[in-house]
């Protein structure tokens, strides 16, 4: 079995609790998907932008916010035509405050990612970031504690608007094929589970051939690339909370162990002990 496609392009790693980006560019650039070992957020200012994130294209407006989880498949496609302006934070999964990382758990159980802010948030952002970026580039007396807590105060407002928001995501701010998009759902919710091919194409009343083209049209992924980098991110996320290796591998759905360890040290360059 060749394991070397089970690498979705990951890109990105962070020893600090965040970056923060300020970008500003119109460049000609092709994205492939991919996904990151932290966080991401997305403060979108201006530019033509349709950011794709596990099978959702969402049409940016400026001020928008986006929220990309730990492991999320996705990727810009961008309009080199126009200037494209964002502000990028990266943020680790394991703050010391777990509870502002809440609004991506949440994020993940809709399936929605898109915050749009009302104009009152957005006043307060307009001076909030850069006061964020200022202390980045400072080296002044309590920058470091005055970071955190301009940090701290945006993470609250983005929970806070993002829990006030409806469940039921708007439709009209996203495009996404119906199939596919329950399909990803299906295989998330249920990734310890049977999930073999002609199994999910029964459940979908899909042809498997149909569903397998469709599946890697719509997110960049054959399915059982897509299952196995998953059922790999669960399984290190089981491992760093304390449970055993085996029984990790066997809870994210991995039936056979060698084959689990060969394919986790494909994807994490170490073996599944080290973590």
């Amino acid at each position: 079995m060749d394991y070397s496609q089970y690498n979705l392009e990951k890109t990105g790693y962070l020893k600090e609790d965040f970056r923060l980006f300020h970008i500003n560019d119109q460049t000609k650039k092709d994205f492939s998907y991919h996904y990151h070992d932290f966080h991401k957020i997305i403060v979108f200012i201006s530019g033509k932008v349709t950011y794709h994130i596990e099978g959702k294209a969402y049409h940016l407006k400026p001020r928008d916010i986006l929220l990309v989880s730990q492991g999320a498949i996705h990727k810009p496609e961008i309009d080199p035509s126009v200037p494209y302006e964002r502000y990028i934070f990266w943020i680790r999964d394991d703050l010391s405050c777990q509870e502002l990382n809440t609004c991506f758990q949440k994020a993940n159980d809709r399936s929605f990612n898109l915050v749009r802010a009302d104009s009152a948030l957005q006043e307060r952002l307009k001076d909030l970031l850069p006061e964020i970026e200022q202390t980045l580039q400072n080296k002044h007396f309590g920058d470091t504690v005055l970071r955190n807590a301009l940090f701290t105060q945006f993470m609250i407002y983005i929970n806070r608007i993002f829990l006030r928001t409806s469940s039921s995501p708007d439709k009209k701010t996203y495009s996404s094929d119906t199939q596919v998009e329950q399909l990803l759902k299906y295989i998330n919710r249920n990734l310890s589970e049977n999930l073999s091919i002609d199994q999910l194409a029964n459940r979908f009343f899909f042809s498997k051939y149909h569903m397998m083209r469709k599946f890697k049209n719509e997110t960049g992924y054959t399915i059982h690339n897509y299952i196995t980098s998953k059922r790999l991110l669960m399984a290190r996320s089981l491992i760093s909370q304390g449970m055993p290796v085996m029984k990790a591998a066997q809870a994210s759905g991995f039936h056979d162990y060698t084959t689990f360890v060969r394919a986790y040290k494909k994807q994490f360059g170490k073996a599944p002990s080290y973590e």
